[in-house]
């Protein structure tokens, strides 16, 4: 008899851990700007109303975050396929988007993360100019930009202070594209500020995130990185592999929101906070309700 409890016991205990294990909780991390509390609100929304017990811990930054996963503190949040590259994995070559894609998915497949289906949205660098100004508007790709300096006819850019030494910034743009720029040419300023300064005609064209809200809210023009020279930063949710195993029912919810994103969709949505100053929750509660998934 003896026995037979002690079994009884041991089972209990298995199956209370059973369900920790399974992390019926499912903690969201984040990082700290608009796109990523965004993202953040919009998956702790979406698995709550499937059914998850959820706890979202954002604000973090980058490395923080992606050891707090590693660690099993953080389940899923999303991340740029460039970041996890370069800078988690310390890959040099060159990839575009889809080898992107697979090359992190091995390698953080490989450290307990897998990468669900990426979106079409992707946060890289990127040039931009005013929407209408004879300036500009028959620039429509960086190789059109690089002929204007080799023309003599050099535009005033606009970029952030480390840019001009990143090798995945200035020095790689003038490369791949035959060009210099000049430092009579080059405004440095904080990140924020190169969007201002555009848009109060202080230089020709400024260096942006893609998908920042206010390219549409001053209704600018990104130009072509014709050359594919800046890495793909494709928005992806990354989630534990041993919490996936545990909730499969994550993985379909997630990739709905991942088909609903591009450049100008995440454009409009991080514009409404930016620009329109709408609350993340309320902008988060209206996109899944507007794409029938609230």
């Amino acid at each position: 008899m003896m026995h037979h409890t002690k079994t009884a016991a041991a089972a209990l205990a298995l199956a209370l851990l059973g369900t920790t294990a399974s992390a019926q909780e499912i903690v969201v991390g984040g990082k700290n700007f608009t796109e990523q509390l965004l993202l953040s609100e919009m998956t702790a929304q979406l698995l709550a109303a499937n059914g998850f017990d959820v706890d979202k811990n954002d604000g973090l930054g980058s490395t923080v975050l992606r050891q707090a996963q590693e660690n099993g503190q953080v389940d899923v949040y999303w991340e740029y396929t460039g970041t996890s590259l370069v800078t988690y994995n310390g890959v040099e070559e060159k990839l575009d988007r889809d080898a992107t894609i697979e090359r992190v998915s091995q390698l953080d497949g490989e450290k307990g993360l897998t990468w669900l289906a990426c979106s079409d949205a992707n946060n890289t660098y990127a040039f931009a100019v005013r929407g209408e100004d004879d300036r500009t508007d028959g620039i429509a790709t960086l190789s059109d930009m690089a002929a204007a300096f080799n023309d003599g006819d050099p535009l005033d850019l606009a970029v952030n202070a480390e840019f001009p030494r990143r090798p995945d910034g200035l020095p790689g743009v003038e490369e791949t594209y035959g060009f210099d720029v000049g430092r009579a040419n080059l405004k440095s300023m904080d990140s924020g500020l190169t969007y201002q300064a555009l848009n109060e005609d202080q230089v020709d064209a400024a260096l942006v995130f893609a998908t920042d809200g206010r390219i549409a809210g001053f209704g600018f023009r990104v130009l072509e990185d014709d050359q594919g020279f800046f890495p793909a930063y494709s928005i992806c949710p990354v989630i534990r592999t041993e919490t996936l195993d545990a909730n499969p029912g994550v993985r379909e919810p997630l990739e709905a929101v991942s088909a609903a994103l591009d450049d100008a969709t995440m454009q409009a949505l991080n514009a409404r906070v930016d620009v329109e100053k709408v609350s993340i929750e309320q902008v988060a509660t209206d996109f899944l309700t507007e794409q029938g998934l609230l």
